[in-house]
């Protein structure tokens, strides 16, 4: 009946995709199973539509007949959230937390990157705390759930803030004020501290604590070599 219809003026010659963004129309027109002979009257528009449903990003598909030629398929695409590492395998996923795919790079790579037991989870929430503070956010490279308990946020200079498990508002707070003030996010440092409660403890980087070393070890010498000069 295909070759048939297809042979009287009904073949599809011309299908039109619209809506996809992260799926390739290669694999949708894989899913709509054409041949050369493939008839609009005989094809099943529903079984096309459930087999595209099935690729990673579709969150919805309609297949439609325009006839005499045309298949036209438009999909609505899930949105993606963040990435998700665990151990080596690093997924796209939904704010939800559900795995969309494997991550394939492109402009996912803009995406925040979450790492840690409970991350998914917890993301949205934190995300939003982080991202009332536009400079601090952008610098941001990695949000890392700790114990499933806190976070720790990786930045574009290697810096690792460690904040405190509650009161997270007052802590970005405190960071980017003291970032504003002193620039402290711009310093040699390896890591800030803010889990204490009565204090913020700095982590200098080994290259900075050498210095510091040197200088505390040089000091005494010089005050010596001055109280001698004046003797």
């Amino acid at each position: 009946i295909q070759s048939i219809t297809a042979r009287t003026g009904f073949a599809v010659d011309q299908v039109k995709v619209v809506g996809n963004r992260q799926t390739s129309e290669i694999d949708i027109l894989d899913r709509l199973e054409l041949d050369g002979w493939t008839s609009l009257i005989g094809f099943d528009a529903e079984a096309a539509r459930e087999r595209i449903s099935g690729l990673p990003w579709i969150e919805m598909a309609a297949v439609r007949k325009v006839y005499p030629h045309t298949l036209e398929v438009r999909v609505e695409e899930r949105e993606a959230f963040a990435l998700w590492q665990q151990g080596n395998d690093l997924s796209v996923i939904e704010k939800d937390g559900a795995v969309i795919a494997p991550f394939s790079g492109g402009k996912q790579v803009l995406l925040p990157l979450l790492m840690g037991e409970g991350a998914p989870a917890k993301a949205p929430d934190f995300l939003a705390k982080v991202e009332k503070y536009p400079d601090l956010a952008s610098r941001v490279k990695g949000y890392i759930r700790v114990g499933d308990r806190r976070w720790d946020l990786k930045l574009d200079n290697g810096i690792t803030v460690k904040l405190p498990e509650d009161q997270e508002d007052q802590a970005l707070a405190d960071l980017v004020k003291m970032d504003h003030d002193k620039g402290l996010l711009s310093r040699d440092i390896a890591a800030v501290d803010m889990r204490l409660t009565d204090r913020l403890v700095v982590e200098l980087t080994p290259e900075a604590a050498t210095q510091r070393e040197a200088a505390l070890n040089e000091k005494p010498k010089t005050i010596k070599r001055k109280s001698e000069t004046k003797i």
